[in-house]
């Protein structure tokens, strides 16, 4: 299989490592508008071939393409690349705008082509680990979700810290409690530097009664903090990606009420038991997301993590969007896929898309 990489910047490196290490995979090509950079990793992957322009590339003899440019660009590129019939990777979050990943989603159906959104830490053992303790229905009912991800970090020129940092919970979130539907949110934060937030604060409610969920994300703590906390009405699971060796921990606590009545007599007994660290897998997950990929064009199925799945979470971005330029008004959220694509506009894009495909990137 030949693969194509758009994108040699902070990420790319990484994926050219994982793609390389496939055996599956036959070539790779390499783009991006800045040489220097190119030369760079051509000096660190010798076997790998460079493109300046992305329209080149894709008139090359390539199965897939790995798109790994800012979020800004990621629609067009994608587009670009299953009208000239490649399967795609994009990285998080999917696209800027909702209506941009349905007709992405859309388009791929249509010409029968995978679409993978990179949610890497889906492919941690951590995660996997955890989905595994929560569908075997230890935790009982989910009642909260509640995640930290903050340190001193790399402001993005183009997008704030929600649409940064959050999709990487937000995915851990649905792959965790996929039976539970968000209906609103509210979301608010601070921007000390320029026009786009860099500590914010995301809340979602459930259509579910009894569950709630919370978002703190920030570019500018001093310390940094990958932490998250799943609790159910059996028992409590932390997750503390920070940690070498207990990431998990399962707390076997909680809050027992015997009646309505002892609510109001403030007669609320706590259950506080044992704790314990399941073992947790340590394989790459960039790596198995890679291998993922390719399997599911191999095998012609959905990947674990698709258009759809990241169209769910940029609806949430969307709506967080409005939220924190609004003071924190409360959008409600709907869950729908109503964009229907006109496969006559399909064949018109084709036309435009090979007619066009020689101008100048953008990238």
């Amino acid at each position: 299989m030949k693969i194509g990489i758009i994108g040699a910047g902070y990420w790319g490196p990484n994926l050219i490592r994982n793609f390389h290490s496939i055996k599956e995979v036959a070539s790779i090509t390499v783009c991006d508008f800045d040489e220097e950079r190119l030369e760079y990793i051509k000096s660190k992957f010798p076997n790998i071939t460079t493109e300046l322009d992305y329209k080149k590339l894709l008139d090359k003899n390539i199965d897939a393409v790995v798109v790994a440019t800012p979020v800004g660009s990621h629609y067009q590129i994608a587009k670009e690349a299953l009208l000239s019939g490649k399967h795609i990777w994009v990285e998080k979050p999917f696209t800027a705008k909702s209506n941009h990943a349905e007709e992405l989603i859309k388009i791929a159906e249509e010409n029968d082509l995978r679409l993978f959104v990179d949610h890497t830490f889906l492919y941690t053992g951590a995660v996997r680990k955890m989905k595994e303790i929560i569908s075997n229905g230890e935790l009982g009912n989910i009642i909260y979700f509640d995640s930290v991800r903050i340190n001193l970090g790399l402001f993005q020129h183009d997008v704030n810290v929600i649409w940064d940092l959050t999709p990487h919970d937000l995915s851990i979130m649905y792959y965790l409690i996929p039976d539970k539907t968000v209906s609103s949110l509210t979301a608010c934060g601070v921007s000390n530097f320029n026009e786009h937030e860099n500590i914010a604060q995301l809340s979602l409610n459930f259509k579910e009664d009894n569950c709630f969920a919370h978002f703190h994300v920030n570019w500018t703590s001093p310390i940094k903090i990958r932490k998250m906390i799943v609790a159910g009405d059996k028992k409590m699971l932390v997750f503390d990606d920070m940690e070498n060796s207990e990431k998990i921990k399962v707390y076997d606590c909680g809050v027992e009420i015997k009646s309505k009545e002892c609510i109001h007599k403030m007669l609320v007994q706590y259950r506080t038991g044992d704790m314990y660290s399941p073992k947790v897998m340590q394989t790459e997950a960039l790596s198995l997301a890679a291998k993922e990929f390719l399997q599911s064009i191999i095998e012609k199925r959905e990947p674990l993590t698709n258009g759809r799945d990241g169209l769910k979470i940029v609806q949430i971005l969307e709506a967080a969007e409005h939220s924190i330029k609004n003071n924190g008004l409360t959008v409600k959220i709907d869950n729908g896929f109503n964009h229907k694509t006109n496969p006559e506009m399909i064949k018109k894009d084709k036309v435009e898309f090979k007619n066009n495909r020689r101008k100048k990137s953008f990238v």
